[in-house]
């Protein structure tokens, strides 16, 4: 008797998707990296010394704190009282001190330091204050403390 040989099944590796994968993958790679210059390859010059034919005039500037009860302080006096809206006392110093930064020909610069428990009318009192004195120069002071 005659033994057959039995046909042996030919072993193929699927190899179509595995190119797909690595394709994938490598576009993948190619849109999610970032391509910006390193920083050390940036140039950039320091600036030097310039020099001035005339001093600079640096503006006045004054710092405000509103307390969180209303309480006004302007360079360490308090300003009016806690429950006037009117600010009367408060008008007249920023008047003279818009005056006297414009008798100095500097920029009268005011820095408005609220702290966190203020009320926002109280804020919007001493921004009315500020406009009927014609002071431009309004900024907020920010402590940089973030609540958690």
């Amino acid at each position: 008797m005659r033994i057959r040989k039995r046909a042996q099944a030919k072993i193929d590796f699927p190899i179509s998707s595995m190119i797909d994968c690595t394709f994938l993958l490598l576009i993948y790679f190619m849109v999610a990296s970032s391509f910006h210059r390193q920083e050390a390859d940036i140039s950039f010059s320091l600036p030097g010394v310039a020099e001035q034919s005339e001093p600079l005039a640096m503006p006045d500037e004054q710092i405000l704190e509103i307390e969180p009860d209303g309480a006004i302080v302007l360079n360490a006096a308090n300003l009016d009282s806690p429950s006037s809206r009117e600010l009367p006392e408060l008008r007249r110093t920023l008047v003279r001190f818009r005056e006297m930064s414009a008798a100095a020909k500097t920029e009268a610069m005011l820095t408005i330091n609220a702290a966190d428990d203020t009320l926002h009318q109280r804020v919007v009192d001493v921004l009315n204050a500020c406009a009927d004195a014609r002071l431009a120069n309004v900024t907020f002071a920010f402590d940089g403390e973030e609540n958690e």
